[in-house]
């Protein structure tokens, strides 16, 4: 019997896992950006001492995993598993800083949503009593993913004034059966919605239809009011993302634009970085959270945020073929009190 499920699609956890450290690690820009403060290490070259970028973005991961680790003074040794994604084909960047990191691990794709995604299926490892502590770690590069899901950097092509700037960072969260919070109380999963938009450069507007449904969703299940929540945060919808999740949340009764954030337009200044509509990448929400948000948290500056993490699910082939670009979003609901 599911008797930790509430509504359709949303987990309450009874023994709710403390997120008990986090890092976070990013490029040069994400560096010159606001929340710059809020990194553990800002690199100066986004190469990172490696021959290719997918090296690069494979170290970042490991990296932040280790300096978790080190923060709550663990060891790898007493890391039950590993929750960690990436945007390259296969995951490589995942699964070659696990084969480093030897700890039993889960390799996923939720695009950039999966930092919620990872976050939420390891909340649930350790609710269930399968494990006391876990890693959870996603990544992104720009250059990486660029070269990947669109042109050769070397090509120079200009981008429209819709498309927006892969972070180049990774965060690693790790949660525990004990600890002091902040705590994840409730996942609601999210469905694929597709609004058949095609333009690998409008990435907002594929994503924002699955971020209304899944936070809609997510009252619906809790009965939580907007009230309850500091502040509700997209992963990476940027500005037309943000824009249509506005207008699509209002339509349905719901007015978040007191209470709601964007990870993509948090991370950079926008006119001054030239990143035209914002940031995007499995890193921006993974950075975001695990340095500024985490830090909000743990200071008590904050009370509770619903994390949704969204995701574009294509690829180049789907894209070559003429597919539309299906969206999803994960949300994950953290507070720093569950007395």
């Amino acid at each position: 019997m599911a008797i930790k499920k509430m509504g359709n699609q949303t987990v309450k956890f009874s023994n709710p896992p403390s997120i008990i450290s986090t890092a976070s690690i990013v490029g040069p820009k994400e560096g010159e950006g606001p929340l710059k403060d809020y990194f553990d290490i800002v690199l100066e070259d986004d190469l990172y001492g490696e021959s290719t970028w997918e090296k690069s973005e494979s170290k970042l991961q490991k990296k932040s995993v280790n300096n978790a680790l080190n923060k709550a003074s663990l060891s790898l040794s007493e890391i039950d598993y590993i929750f960690g994604g990436d945007l390259l084909n296969q995951i490589i960047a995942s699964g070659y800083s696990a084969r480093d990191l030897q700890i039993p691990f889960f390799g996923l794709y939720g695009a950039c949503s999966t930092m919620a995604e990872s976050l939420s299926l390891g909340a649930m490892i350790v609710d269930g009593g399968y494990a006391d502590k876990v890693v959870c770690v996603t990544s992104s590069h720009f250059s990486s993913a660029e070269r990947q899901y669109r042109f050769p950097l070397e090509l120079g092509n200009q981008r429209s004034l819709s498309a927006q700037w892969t972070v180049t960072g990774a965060g690693a969260s790790i949660l525990s059966s004990n600890g002091n919070g902040p705590y994840i109380t409730h996942v609601t999963t999210g469905k694929i919605i597709d609004p058949g938009i095609k333009d690998v450069f409008n990435m907002g507007a594929a994503m924002a239809p699955a971020a209304v449904d899944t936070i809609i969703t997510h009252f619906n299940d809790t009965g939580f009011a907007i009230d309850d929540y500091d502040y509700i945060v997209t992963g990476d919808l940027a500005a037309i993302g943000k824009d249509i999740l506005l207008d699509m949340t209002k339509e349905e009764g719901l007015d978040l634009t007191e209470k709601y954030k964007d990870c993509g337009l948090e991370i950079f200044d926008n006119e001054k970085q030239d990143t035209h509509a914002g940031g995007s990448g499995c890193g921006c929400s993974a950075t975001v959270f695990n340095g500024y948000l985490y830090n909000l948290l743990i200071n008590r500056k904050i009370n509770r945020i619903l994390l949704v993490a969204t995701g574009a699910l294509h690829s180049p082939t789907s894209t070559q073929q003429g597919e539309s670009i299906p969206g999803i979003a994960h949300a994950v609901s953290i507070c720093t009190n569950i007395s």
